[in-house]
């Protein structure tokens, strides 16, 4: 009960502080749609450059968290999109936006705040988050992207495959500013204290806006039928995920840190993005926002499950 009032209970508050704002008509949908343009496109990618500019990366990107939390995804998103085809009876394109909502946990509005209120801020207690969404957005669109491609090119090249996945990919701001982080890094930039300094100022505001504009958001989405799709979704993201992810990071000795970080991550709900990917092929959207909307309510309760047996 501790952990629930202490850890994941503010960040649901702010969520529902979001909800009721646009319930109530108290914030707009364009104002929501404004919040959610300045946190997903200026402040959390500033959160992600700066995160990833500072981090040490040799010691950060571990292979073995990134690959028990990433076995997972792939796992959940292949028996997503098998589920849909042969269970339900959906197309390959609907199988596959609904896989990718299997794919897409909440690493970032989600999973970060949370350790980060579980386990504290220190770089220890956060770089396996740091390390999984640094590969969270490149890699799940560009899985998502391709298989959705191979779909519909009835006739076309790979060359026009390879064209489109990374232009799909640049355009996405989080992607950009993981890219640019890894560079300053990489390359040992430095910045001036001014544009440090204003760069924090975005950073302090990005959780909480995302958090609040996220519950905006979910308003709009409110479930409608497809009740056992999403029901499948749900076990998937919130069950099997955080479950393989802990059967690998047991065997293949990952720090309690990372461990903590691997879990807690796998055991989100599936993220905004997931509709957003529904969205952008006009494929089972009404499913990926619904199950947005249930699996991120029914977290509230299997991620105090998680968090009570992590170490």
């Amino acid at each position: 009960m501790q952990a629930l009032l202490n850890v994941i209970l503010p960040v649901f508050l702010v969520i529902g502080a979001g909800y009721i704002a646009v319930w109530r008509s108290w914030m707009t949908d364009s104002g929501v749609d404004g919040l959610m343009k300045f946190s997903q496109s200026f402040a959390m990618p500033c959160l992600l450059f700066r995160a990833l500019w500072q981090l040490d990366l040799g010691q950060t990107f571990d292979w073995p968290i990134l690959i028990s939390f990433y076995t997972g995804s792939v796992t959940c998103f292949s028996l997503g999109i098998m589920g849909a085809r042969l269970l339900f009876k959906r197309d390959w394109e609907d199988a596959i936006a609904i896989g990718f909502c299997c794919l897409f946990a909440n690493s970032l509005m989600l999973g970060l705040p949370i350790t980060q209120r579980a386990f504290g801020s220190s770089e220890a207690a956060l770089a396996g988050n740091y390390a999984i969404v640094a590969m969270h957005s490149p890699f799940c669109y560009a899985l998502g992207i391709t298989a959705m491609e191979i779909a519909r090119a009835k006739g076309r090249t790979s060359l026009g495959l390879l064209i489109t996945v990374p232009r799909a990919m640049f355009r996405n701001a989080l992607v950009l500013g993981i890219i640019l982080g890894l560079s300053f890094n990489l390359l040992h930039i430095g910045l001036p204290t001014p544009a440090t300094d204003a760069i924090d100022m975005m950073i302090r505001a990005a959780l909480p806006a995302v958090l609040f504009g996220m519950g905006g958001v979910l308003f709009r989405y409110r479930p409608e039928g497809d009740a056992r799709t999403i029901a499948m979704i749900c076990v998937l993201a919130l069950l099997i995920h955080p479950a393989i992810t802990w059967t690998l990071g047991k065997t293949l000795g990952l720090s309690t840190d990372n461990f903590r970080s691997a879990v807690t991550t796998a055991s989100m709900a599936p993220g905004i993005n997931s509709y957003l990917f529904a969205n952008m092929y006009g494929r089972a959207k009404r499913v990926a926002a619904s199950s947005v909307l249930v699996a991120t309510a029914l977290s509230t309760l299997t991620i105090w499950g998680w968090l009570s047996i992590l170490p």
